[in-house]
């Protein structure tokens, strides 16, 4: 595998009982790129991301990322590895508050050499917090205020801000702006422009075509459950309207048209 490359994964495929859900997803992201997922629900999109992220197990095929073959037995796995994922459910603990969250499952902690009897450092993670939501442009009143006590354009922002806040070699995004509002999606935005320009590498799966043209170097089309287009939407003869027609199956055969 290329030393450029940062995820590829070969004949991705997962069934559920006698549904294909993903069928034989050949799959390349390079170091520092920004590539979007798209297609209609239920084209395996989710799917695919869940099999890299390990929160669910392939039927087969392999993963390979930064050089290593890699088989996830979850979520934290992935994170450990260097994988920071948001998914639409956001995986946030409602009952605490944002530098608990943000530092859930890799708090802070001080009196280190009293073996079992660490104490947690809030101080510092409410320091790293307030710096890392500086630095994502994300705006929380109180970050002393519990999850359930804020909107859902609030929770998205934290859970878009944990993932951008550590330094990551890839940042999945699935659908992050599909509930909020003008202003909470142009600070997402913005997020996602911080992490291009510090070569961080990105999936992002969205429905919105005028997002992904402002956002990403590279489209991925699925269609039940296939790979069936690879766009380079910097190319000027791509439009909105090709990526319409592999998602919608009114475009076929040419499948990496325009291909970086």
């Amino acid at each position: 595998m290329s030393n450029d490359i940062i995820l590829e994964t070969r004949d991705l495929t997962k069934y559920y009982g006698g549904v294909h859900a993903l069928e034989g997803a050949d799959f390349v992201l390079r170091k520092g790129e920004h590539v979007a997922i798209m297609g209609d629900n239920g084209a395996g999109k989710s799917t695919f991301v869940r099999q890299i992220t390990g929160v669910e197990q392939r039927t087969r095929g392999t993963v390979v990322f930064d050089g290593e073959e890699v088989d996830f037995a979850g979520p934290l796995d992935a994170r450990e590895a260097g994988i920071e994922a948001v998914f639409q459910t956001l995986a946030l603990a409602d009952h605490l508050d944002v530098p608990d969250n943000l530092f859930l499952g890799r708090e802070k902690t001080r009196f280190d050499w009293l073996g079992p009897f660490r104490f947690l450092d809030y101080k510092q993670m409410r320091k790293e917090t307030i710096d890392g939501l500086n630095k994502t442009g994300v705006k929380i009143p109180n970050i002393r205020n519990t999850i359930q006590n804020m909107s859902g354009g609030q929770r998205q922002c934290v859970a878009i801000a944990r993932a951008a806040t550590f330094h990551s070699k890839l940042t999945i995004m699935d659908e992050p702006t599909a509930a909020l509002g003008v202003q909470e999606t142009a600070q997402v935005e913005n997020i996602i422009r911080t992490l291009k320009e510090q070569g961080e590498s990105l999936i992002l799966v969205s429905h919105n075509m005028r997002q992904v043209f402002d956002l990403v170097d590279r489209v991925v089309v699925f269609r039940r459950g296939r790979i069936c287009a690879n766009l380079d939407i910097k190319n000027e003869t791509i439009t909105g309207e090709d990526v319409v027609s592999y998602i919608t199956g009114a475009k076929t055969g040419a499948e990496f048209e325009g291909a970086a």
